[in-house]
């Protein structure tokens, strides 16, 4: 099947096949060709150009007049907890009278609360809630998301979630990656016992997910109050030991070190950075891995944004994702990041589109497929409704300016 978009108004994202990570001031750049056509051949980019050059007798089967409209390559969503049972809207509204979030854990809420509804759920409904949202979070434009467990804190739960996360990628088009999180936070059994379940993790848990191949990536919430460096280097230690590269949240409330931590363990991402040090600005600049920012937690919790500035001042990459979970983001709105990327971080809107999608792309070991138009790489793309500009994406943060959605080449909206 061959469908050939003309008339395109703006081409967004044109990148050659090397350009997998933009940095520092080259971020500013959103590369566009104007008055494009783009070729889609079964479920990659064949071909595209400026309309004055479109071959005269370019063979398709469909095609599709994008007047007026942009086109740009999928959002990319790196971090996402969106395989959860239930709400916890209750706790939204005790933020509200004034009760902390770290409060409200220290009660049995947040994460723990999360895990009994969990625990509770069967495969079967958790896979029935977790398909809405996968399809919603489709129709926002999100063409490939990593979806993590941790909402279980028990193998058997663990095991459901990463399950469930299996079926989603059998039963979708949209690129999935699964990142196993046991410690995410301590679950009753073990409140008084880390080391006990760091152990737990790491002999019944893992050897388990490594069978049955159903993680690409660990992950550790490194932070005071739920586990520390030396925790988050056994754990890490542990995933390489199975295959599995190390994805951090990390610097979400404190600076304790975890990101020169990730930096040395060569994690893909360190994920949240609220709460950035010169320190790990050095350690950041020491290595590959990639920093990614959820602002749309921040804007739930009212805490700091990470400080974005900062780090492409710095000539660093910067990566955004939604964090999508019951607690601290229930939204999996990539189009609301983007904005709050620019409103409350001080991102261009170029600077934001570049993180929304070769970079994220990156922060999912996805850049050799997604996040750019590049002959070759997968068609999941966005068509827009007509708009004036791209920079109109981010400033009319409450409309919906989506008209289509390819996902593998197949109009999905």
């Amino acid at each position: 099947m061959k469908t050939l978009f003309k008339n395109i108004k703006g081409l967004l994202q044109v990148r050659q096949e090397s350009e997998t990570l933009i940095k520092g001031k080259a971020m500013q750049d959103l590369p566009i060709i104007n008055n494009a056509w783009l070729l889609v051949e079964d479920d990659i980019i064949a071909d595209f150009g400026e309309m004055q050059s479109i071959p005269q007798k370019l063979e398709r089967d469909l095609t599709i007049d994008a007047s007026g409209k942009m086109m740009l390559p999928s959002w990319v969503d790196s971090h996402t907890h969106l395989v959860y049972a239930g709400n916890r809207e209750q706790e939204f509204v005790d933020r509200i009278k004034g009760i902390t979030y770290e409060e409200i854990a220290k009660k049995g809420g947040g994460i723990v609360n999360s895990a009994k509804k969990l625990q509770e759920t069967s495969e079967e409904q958790l896979y029935k809630e977790s398909l809405v949202r996968l399809e919603e979070v489709i129709r926002l434009g999100t063409g490939a998301i990593e979806i993590k467990s941790g909402y279980g804190l028990t193998t058997e739960a663990e095991l459901k979630m990463l399950r469930v996360i299996k079926r989603l990628k059998q039963a979708y088009p949209i690129s999935i990656k699964a990142t196993f999180l046991g410690a995410h936070a301590l679950p009753p059994k073990f409140k008084n016992d880390r080391e006990g379940y760091i152990s737990h993790i790491i002999e019944d848990m893992l050897p388990k997910i490594a069978e049955e191949k159903l993680a690409d990536y660990i992950d550790i919430f490194c932070e005071d109050g739920y586990f520390t460096i030396k925790d988050t280097e056994r754990i890490l230690d542990a995933g390489n030991n199975y295959g599995l590269q190390g994805k951090i949240h990390v610097n979400q409330f404190n600076a304790i070190g975890g990101i020169k931590t990730g930096v040395d363990y060569n994690c893909l991402s360190v994920d949240h950075l609220e709460v950035l040090t010169d320190e790990d600005l050095k350690a950041l600049k020491t290595g590959t891995t990639i920093p990614v920012s959820l602002p749309s937690c921040s804007l739930f919790l009212s805490i700091p944004y990470t400080p974005a500035r900062k780090i492409i001042d710095a000539d660093l990459p910067l990566a955004l994702a939604t964090d999508y979970n019951p607690g601290s983001t229930p939204s999996g709105n990539m189009n609301l990041v983007l904005s709050l990327a620019c409103i409350k971080m001080n991102m261009t809107p170029e600077e934001a589109i570049n993180a929304a999608t070769v970079n994220a792309a990156h922060a999912m070991g996805l850049e050799k497929t997604h996040g750019s138009i590049t002959r070759g790489k997968k068609a999941n793309l966005i068509l827009t409704k007509k708009v004036p500009s791209y920079g109109f994406l981010p400033y009319a943060f409450g409309s919906n300016h989506i008209d289509k959605i390819l996902l593998g080449g197949k109009t999905i909206l």
